[in-house]
């Protein structure tokens, strides 16, 4: 019975042996950053971020817009520099379709949420996948201030 007992806890010891090493080896995986967080829909990456400070609510992840469509949200007033921010749109490959600027449209000295608006238009002969990023306005140029949150959309008419 010993016997039987002993290779029963050598089972379990190996068993949670690999199971901590898979964990450990496929967690880089899924961890983009340290600073990083995808949202609980897998759509929305905040780096830095949080929807305690940023929200959009035009487009929505996975949106068909069209060449031309507005970004509309809320920002907290730290967000903004100079009542506004930077928005890229990524194409499929990462590369820039346009750089826009979005404005506060109330006051921007404020803790508190900032409506924003940013009208967008991308080259004509793109259609496809796309990516938002929405950048904190850093002024000083360091990293250790950067924040954005991104997510996909489709461009199609």
């Amino acid at each position: 019975m010993s016997d039987s007992k002993n290779v029963i806890l050598i089972t379990i010891v190996l068993v949670l042996l690999f199971a901590v090493g898979a964990w450990i080896f496929l967690l880089p995986k899924y961890v983009t950053s340290p600073n990083s967080i995808t949202s609980e829909n897998g759509l929305i990456e905040y780096t830095n971020a949080s929807s305690d400070l940023i929200r959009v609510t035009t487009p929505t992840p996975r949106a068909v817009t069209g060449k031309q469509f507005k970004v509309m949200g809320e920002a907290r007033g730290y967000w903004f520099f100079e009542a506004s921010f930077p928005i890229e749109i990524l194409d499929k490959d990462g590369k820039s379709l346009a750089v826009v600027v979005a404005q506060a449209d109330s006051e921007w000295m404020t803790t508190e949420f900032v409506p924003f608006t940013a009208n967008v238009s991308v080259p004509e002969s793109y259609i496809g996948p796309a990516t938002i990023i929405l950048n904190k306005d850093n002024p000083s140029g360091l990293s250790e201030h950067d924040a954005s949150i991104s997510f996909p959309i489709t461009i199609e008419y």
